[in-house]
């Protein structure tokens, strides 16, 4: 039995959430962090959680039963990062034959570190909310941010660009959280792909969609066209 983990919602099978791959994707309960703009308000805040969690071994099952129709399986959030039994959970996935991709916000870096060193993890996303300074993040994420998280992020992010494991770098563009001085800011301090994707309107943790917009394609272009740097792939995500 695995525990140690909150799992809050389960898709059975996706084409979109891992390159290349059909996967199923496991959303964990709880997370550091307060992004109005957030998709997932009943993963984030405790008065909005399922009544009840579902199980690994119900996941499990299912993989089990149905790992032939799948390559892998995408852990997201929430901040998967945050759960103890995570590596142990991964370990039963990992068992079936099955590929694992984590998307994270890196604020732990300890545990990134482990699973990749541990071949736990096959591909990593990790979320870059705003340019690396605390100002910036506390913009997007809350005001509750330190700088030891900032650290953190700056850690994974580092650990990352080693090429220990594939991974991607991603933000979501929402004024007016961003401009488009905070992209050109932000491709300064990544290499690698670096993926932009544009807010959606829907249901967010501010309990306010349209308090954000979506940049306008033309200003995400512009900013992406001014960069070029010969270690830093850049692709718009719709």
């Amino acid at each position: 039995m695995v525990e140690g983990i909150r799992i809050g919602g389960f898709q059975k099978q996706s084409l979109i959430d891992f390159p290349g791959k059909i996967t199923s994707v496991v959303f964990t309960s709880g997370c550091n962090f307060r992004c109005g703009y957030c998709h997932n308000p009943e993963l984030v805040l405790p008065e909005f959680f399922p009544a009840r969690d579902i199980s690994c071994e119900t996941i499990l099952a299912y993989l089990q039963k149905n790992q032939f129709l799948l390559d892998a399986v995408t852990i997201t959030g929430g901040e998967p990062t945050m759960q103890v039994g995570l590596p142990l959970f991964i370990k039963e996935i990992k068992a079936l034959g099955l590929q694992v991709k984590l998307d994270t916000n890196g604020t732990h870096p300890e545990m990134v570190k482990s699973l990749v060193g541990n071949q736990l993890i096959d591909y990593v996303a990790m979320d870059i909310k705003a340019p690396l300074s605390l100002c910036s993040y506390r913009k997007v994420v809350g005001n509750n941010f330190s700088e030891n998280q900032l650290e953190k992020i700056k850690e994974t992010a580092c650990f990352l660009n080693e090429g220990n494991v594939p991974c991607e770098f991603r933000t979501t563009l929402a004024k007016p959280l961003l401009s488009v001085e905070d992209i050109k800011k932000m491709t300064g301090e990544l290499s690698g792909d670096y993926y932009l994707q544009q807010f959606v309107s829907g249901k967010c943790l501010s309990g306010n969609a349209g308090r954000y917009d979506a940049f306008e394609i033309n200003e995400t272009v512009s900013a992406v066209n001014s960069v070029k740097r010969e270690n830093l792939t850049i692709r718009l995500r719709t």
